[in-house]
């Protein structure tokens, strides 16, 4: 075996050329910038990665617990109180002291009428009520005249009843007389027939006999004159002369005292002064006693001092003219309200809108003259969807948006109701389903949502913008009512309040 044979000129090793010497320093130094540049776009577009999905999470993050916890709608706006100024009285405007767009206060003047046709009217009803009292004073005069008039007749029916009883008494005298003139006629005829026996004799002179004879007679005449007498006394008394076979001339009525024309008169007369005193007694069959008793039972002690007393205020013409008086009052009163009127002022506060009145115009009661916009009493009527008002209830809290502001500012509120029936239901001209041409679409029912902590001098909202109520139902429920679909009773007052007097 033979090896090869060597050359003997060993090759040399290979050596770089000056190109390759050249360009081998200046791609080792390029790629290293290179590299710096592309980690530091990886940091800088990490970073920008970062910042985007933190932005997200920011904003997409709520959206979307938002859209998980709550139920909105876009079909809501804001609402208000809307206060009409009317006028009460007709009459011709002198000023205006507000337009439209202006803030008012509650009792701020806002439009004048001419007040001189109501002043006259005041003053004539003054007139009224002083001639009214004139009238009450002399009603009151009148009625203490017949309260003497009453006292006077009371003592007229005793007087009558004593005078019956001095008149029996009378009477009585009177039949004793009779007798004692009976029994001088008896003695009489006894001495005349012993004079006529003795006469013829001798023993008694004709003159005594005579005498005798006269002494009857006087003594008949005597008689006579008695029982004209008694007569004349029973028929004083209202009795026949003369009494019924087998009764006495003493014989009278036990209740003749009560029963006596002059106390019938004189009761008949205290019973016409009670009726118009107002306190109508007994009718004119009641006896003297029944009808005094009866009028002492008026009072608990039987005072007839403070019954008279107390019998004035109810005389039927002290009790007209008071209520005369009173008409003329109220009168007064209404003339007095009338000229007020004159004012036309501001029952809320707010802000002036539809102003329609000049000064010159001749406005009606009741004419519209202008509308106050309340900035306190409003809230939000959201329309939601029936599918969606399983989950409302009152007392829920929710948050609103305004188109107006945005997502700058939110409302807090809550609901406080739901109105009894859709906005189709409520329309002016609601749908007739019955005709066989129905078309089921969802309703919606508005919901009423209650600002709370709103300030309208620091972001005010406008009746009629456009909201979107965020109403979060997964939270507890507050407030009064929470948890309920139907409000309570409103409290309204039962029993009438009484009118002032």
């Amino acid at each position: 075996m033979t090896s090869a044979p060597s050359s003997p000129n060993p090759p040399k090793a290979a050596v770089p050329t000056a190109l390759e010497t050249d360009q081998e320093p200046h791609a080792v130094t390029a790629q290293a910038p290179e590299i710096k540049r592309y980690n530091r776009r990886r940091w800088v577009w990490l970073l920008v990665g970062l910042l985007v999905l933190t932005a997200l999470g920011y904003y997409f993050i709520p959206f979307v617990v938002r859209a998980f916890t709550t139920i909105s709608t876009d079909d809501a706006y804001v609402n208000g109180h809307v206060t009409f100024v009317a006028p009460r009285v007709a009459g011709k405007v002198l000023e205006v002291l507000v337009d439209d767009n202006y803030r008012v206060k509650k009792g701020e003047l806002l439009v004048r009428i001419d007040p001189e046709p109501f002043q006259v009217q005041v003053a004539l009803k003054r007139a009224a009520v002083a001639v009214a009292a004139g009238d009450l004073v002399a009603a009151e005069s009148q009625a203490r005249g017949l309260e003497a008039l009453a006292r006077s007749q009371r003592w007229k029916i005793q007087t009558a009843s004593e005078m019956v009883n001095n008149q029996i008494a009378l009477l009585k005298a009177r039949v004793a007389v009779l007798r004692t003139k009976e029994a001088t006629v008896q003695r009489a005829r006894s001495d005349f027939e012993r004079a006529q026996k003795l006469v013829m004799s001798g023993a008694v002179s004709r003159e005594d006999f005579d005498l005798r004879q006269q002494d009857i007679r006087v003594a008949e005449a005597s008689i006579t004159q008695a029982q004209e007498e008694i007569f004349q006394v029973r028929a004083s008394l209202g009795l026949a002369p003369q009494p019924e076979a087998g009764k006495a001339l003493t014989d009278v009525p036990p209740d003749l005292d009560q029963t006596y024309s002059e106390v019938r008169t004189a009761l008949a007369q205290l019973l016409q002064t009670s009726a118009q005193l107002g306190r109508p007694l007994r009718s004119v069959d009641a006896t003297p006693k029944q009808v005094l008793e009866e009028f002492l039972r008026l009072d608990k002690e039987g005072n007839i001092d403070r019954i008279f007393s107390e019998m004035i205020p109810n005389v039927p013409a002290v009790i007209q003219a008071k209520a005369k008086l009173a008409e003329a009052r109220h009168d007064l009163e209404q003339a007095e309200l009338n000229l007020r009127y004159c004012e036309v002022r501001s029952d809320i506060d707010g802000t002036v809108t539809r102003r329609n009145v000049n000064p010159g115009n001749f406005v009606q009661v009741g004419q519209q003259l202008m509308a106050i916009r309340s900035l306190t009493e409003i809230w939000i009527d959201a329309n939601f969807k029936e599918t969606q008002l399983a989950d409302l209830r009152i007392g829920q809290r929710a948050k609103i948006e305004v188109d107006t502001y945005g997502s700058r500012k939110e409302f807090e509120g809550r609901i406080t109701g739901f109105t009894m029936g859709t906005g189709q239901t409520l329309a002016l001209l609601p749908p007739q389903n019955a005709t066989g041409n129905f078309v089921k679409i969802v309703q919606r029912l508005p919901v009423r949502i209650e600002l709370t902590n709103y300030d309208p001098d620091i972001t005010t909202l406008f009746v009629g913008l456009s909201v979107t109520p965020y109403v979060y139902c997964r939270e507890p429920l507050a407030g009064p009512n929470a948890g309920k679909v139907l409000q309570p009773f409103a409290p309204v007052p039962h029993d009438p309040k009484e009118p002032k007097p």
